[in-house]
């Protein structure tokens, strides 16, 4: 649950690559949406289940998991499940 918090503190840190937008948009099938912001509101809503392995955090919701860096931030994909 700590771990949790930790994340959802520093919201505002995650952001992805250029690459990884393309990926997360071709993913997802989002079109003229902000992947990044689509991503963080998914992420910080109350449903989300979010837990940390190894580097990486893990975040499931509304049938999409996001995989971010631990340490950067950095959305790594974003999958349907």
């Amino acid at each position: 649950m700590e771990q949790n918090k930790h994340l959802l503190e520093n919201i505002d840190k995650i952001h992805t690559t250029s690459m990884g937008e393309s990926r997360i948009r071709k993913n997802l099938n989002l079109e003229n949406i902000d992947a990044v912001a689509f991503c963080k509101e998914k992420i910080s809503g109350n449903k989300c289940h979010i837990y940390r392995q190894g580097k990486n955090w893990y975040c499931e919701t509304g049938g999409i998991k996001f995989t971010i860096n631990s340490k950067s931030y950095t959305i790594i994909t974003a999958h349907k499940i």
